[in-house]
């Protein structure tokens, strides 16, 4: 893959989904859809990516410069403009050029390398990727010759009658000889009704040119491109429904598959059980046996051992919780690192900001924290201690190994304890 560039063709303002922000930048799960298509691109082993940004181009560069190169499109005039400007930017070392949109983030890396593997082997100036549908309405189609072979992309608009029976849509997703591409995007003229440059139209040019079109497939949930608010609801609920049943085909107890929002860098061993209304979010790590929900809510960085419970309303974040610890009732846990076999009662908060900087809260082996504790952080509860029931231990106040703490703030009542 070190002779492909990929352009990622990025520069639209997102008419439809009547927001400020690039609609690159809108969140599919955990990750924006400029980083699902980054992230299969690389995982296809494509190294040289560009995106060709338009709208609000500063907040992309702030947020991907170390991972693409980025073209500026000065005017918003269509796909095919985009990809011109790309043209310009390339040197002599590509053989191919990959082309997709920034709002289609469900194209996997197999079926990347299967358009650009294509393209090699059968020495195409162009392929396309298409998808067969059950509701081709808003997408261009792809019209073939008696042959089979593509005769040209027809946009919905256009489409005659008989045309729009056709069910076999163009994703947006192509592979050109880099050459043939330099050679004629430019001849791509501007559609008048429109005012934009349509890149589907260089497929015709290639064909009156004598050049090889040609197309693979892919599946048809792959095709989907944002252009909505519902759109993007509809995306994010198959990356959830799709997480569930991969977990459930791996051996855990998923109650409610429809219920439970579960991002797909996250993992979840066998045998463990995710109850309804259950939100985990980026990269969490779940062991075996463990029991999470109902209303749960897991964030980025958190750790569980096997044969942990978490239970309703608590949330976790950038936290690790050792073998068979329970937190089970309304807790919140932040920058928290819990041994094994603690006990967190209901209502326990770790209190890991200031206002200005986070601490970290650690919490030893077979402690137990009554409910309602309060750990204001930076501070240690050594192994086998105890937090009596709605105390609050203040920071840097450690708790020693065994030791017993109660009261508001909390102090040192192991000596009573003994004699009563």
């Amino acid at each position: 893959m070190k002779d492909v560039t990929a352009v990622i063709l990025a520069a639209g303002m997102g008419t439809r989904m009547k927001t400020d922000i690039p609609k690159v930048l809108h969140m599919v799960a955990s990750r924006t859809l400029l980083e699902r298509i980054t992230s299969s691109l690389k995982s296809a082993g494509i190294e040289d990516i560009f995106a060709v940004i338009g709208y609000k181009a500063e907040m992309i560069e702030s947020l991907f410069r170390e991972q693409m190169r980025f073209i500026r499109q000065p005017e918003l005039l269509g796909s095919g403009d985009a990809l011109a400007h790309a043209v310009d930017f390339m040197t002599d070392r590509e053989n191919a050029v990959l082309v997709t949109c920034g709002d289609t983030p469900l194209i996997t890396k197999a079926t990347y390398r299967k358009i650009i593997k294509a393209q090699a082997e059968e020495d195409a100036s162009c392929v396309l990727l298409t998808s067969v549908v059950d509701d081709p309405s808003s997408y261009g189609r792809i019209v073939r010759g008696e042959a089979g072979e593509i005769a040209r992309i027809t946009e919905e608009k256009d489409l005659s009658a008989e045309e729009k029976k056709i069910k076999e849509i163009n994703v947006g997703t192509y592979c050109f000889k880099k050459g043939e591409l330099a050679r004629y995007i430019r001849e791509i003229e501007m559609n008048e009704k429109k005012k934009e440059f349509y890149l589907t139209d260089i497929v015709d040019i290639l064909k009156k040119n004598g050049k090889k079109v040609i197309s693979v497939s892919c599946d048809s949930s792959e095709h989907i491109g944002v252009n909505s608010r519902e759109d993007l609801a509809r995306v994010n609920t198959m990356v959830y429904r799709k997480k569930a049943k991969e977990l459930m085909e791996a051996g855990v107890t998923i109650v409610d598959p429809d219920s439970v929002y579960i991002d797909d860098s996250a993992s979840v061993g066998k045998d463990s059980i995710i109850f309804p209304g259950t939100v985990i979010e980026g990269e969490v790590k779940i062991g075996k046996g463990c029991r999470i929900g109902p209303f749960a809510r897991l964030r980025p960085g958190t750790r569980l051992k096997n044969n942990v419970e978490v239970g309703n309303f608590v949330e976790i974040c950038r936290s690790e919780l050792g073998n068979n610890t329970r937190v089970k009732h309304h807790s919140y846990l932040g920058d928290t690192v819990a041994g094994r076999d603690v006990n967190i009662g209901a209502g326990t908060m770790t209190a890991n900001y200031d206002g200005k900087n986070k601490y970290r809260t650690l919490i030893g082996d077979g402690a137990f924290l009554g409910v309602g504790s309060v750990l204001i952080a930076p501070v240690v509860i050594g192994p086998k201690a105890v937090v009596g029931a709605g105390s609050v231990v203040t920071k840097n106040r450690d708790v020693g190994k065994g030791r017993t703490v109660a009261g508001v703030p909390a102090v040192d009542i192991t000596e009573k304890r003994k004699t009563t």
